[in-house]
């Protein structure tokens, strides 16, 4: 089995050399800390909402660069992280996912903007928002903002709570309102009865004082969701600012909300570049939970690929692959005859050996990565393969 270059050789930084004589694998794609900082990986809109699963744009650039397609697409787009990369190297792209929230998420990331019209509503609804909890929101004759959600009511604290919904409620009077859905999602997530340390899993509501890992102190669970609404609109802005200054402004980018099985994708996709789900790691939809109960977006849990909540046994692993076949099967009807089909698995169980053949492509290259640089609660490293495939008689 291929492996990418070692340490012992420099890592592969210097992205726009990329070009389609590039061989693949003499690139050094093992970046540490130090090789590929952070603010680098989470560039402009990459930060503009916390995602776990989420490979590094670096990963999408190398492979544009290297096929240079006319249009490439994510059948398993997630955050948007290819489609982001797309748009600022001038390629026309199409993503699917069967995440309501994702699908959000990554049409705020690629959309264009009326720069001027998109500042004056994120400060608008902000000033308003902060008119109406200074003139007594919480006060006997105040508004007060109702939620049938136990879940809401059980992970927020209610002045907290009282202030996401006062945003909510503001949100329609607004052109870019999905943006302002970001930003309220945002600003939930870090707001939520949790310990610091814990934000990406938490367990249950943190109600009492604790002592906090993450800052090696006693912390108290949050009661103010203000403070991350007005935070994470000026990094929003400020974000897609940065994007808009890069963003090729002739290229089109399609959303699609649905399960890549079934799909009608687009013809003439020359290149797909996809990182399906692991099969028993993450629960997409639950991830983002506060999301769905506020925005009241679909829940369509039972139709994800390989969810964690179905495990990873035999069974769960023969369900996972049959359905990973069924989307690239799908996808093979859009595909160019020279069309390449670029995959980043953490295949541990060897699932992905004998699909290509199964499926009517042929594994031209296959590498592996180390992935060693993730902190927290995800502080172990794998490696990752980069699978590369061909339709047979392409």
């Amino acid at each position: 089995m291929p492996y990418n270059p070692t340490y012992d050789s420099p890592p592969f930084t210097d992205f726009e050399l990329i070009t389609p004589k590039t061989p693949l694998s003499l690139l050094n794609l093992n970046w540490r800390e130090q090789d590929l900082p952070e603010r680098e990986r989470t560039k402009h809109v990459h930060r503009l909402h916390p995602y776990l699963g989420k490979f590094i744009p670096q990963l999408a650039e190398i492979f544009l660069r290297k096929f240079r397609p006319d249009l490439v697409c994510d059948p398993f787009c997630g955050s948007g992280t290819t489609l982001v990369e797309a748009a600022s190297l001038g390629i026309n792209s199409v993503g699917c996912d069967i995440s309501e929230f994702n699908c959000l998420l990554t049409r705020v990331k690629t959309a264009s903007y009326d720069m001027h019209l998109l500042e004056h509503e994120i400060q608008d609804v902000l000033t308003k928002l902060n008119l109406q909890l200074h003139n007594g929101l919480f006060t006997d004759s105040a508004l007060h903002f109702e939620s049938d959600s136990e879940y809401l009511k059980t992970w927020f604290h209610p002045k907290a709570l009282q202030q996401l919904l006062c945003y909510r409620s503001l949100i329609s009077n607004y052109q870019y309102q999905d943006v302002l859905k970001v930003v309220l999602s945002r600003a939930a997530r870090s707001s939520r009865l949790t310990t610091h340390y814990e934000l990406d899993w938490p367990k249950k509501p943190q109600t009492e004082p604790y002592q906090c890992f993450k800052h090696d102190r006693i912390c108290q669970p949050t009661d103010n969701a203000l403070q991350f609404l007005n935070r994470y609109s000026i990094d929003t802005l400020k974000r897609i600012k940065e994007f808009h200054r890069i963003r090729k402004g002739d290229i089109s980018v399609h959303v699609i909300l649905g399960d890549a099985r079934y799909v009608d994708f687009p013809s003439g996709i020359d290149l797909v570049f996809t990182s399906p789900p692991y099969v028993g790691i993450i629960d997409y939809h639950e991830q983002h939970r506060y999301a769905y109960e506020l925005l009241g977006l679909g829940w369509r849990t039972e139709e994800e690929i390989g969810p964690a909540f179905k495990g990873s046994s035999k069974t769960a692993q023969r369900e996972y692959i049959g359905q990973i076949g069924t989307v690239f099967a799908n996808l093979r009807r859009s595909l160019t005859r020279d069309a390449d089909v670029v995959i980043i698995v953490n295949d541990r169980y060897g699932l992905y050996d004998g699909l290509p053949s199964e499926l009517g492509f042929t594994l031209g290259e296959k590498l592996e990565r180390h992935v060693n640089r993730r902190t927290g609660m995800r502080s172990n490293d794998f490696y990752e393969s980069i699978l590369v495939w061909k339709l047979k008689g392409g």
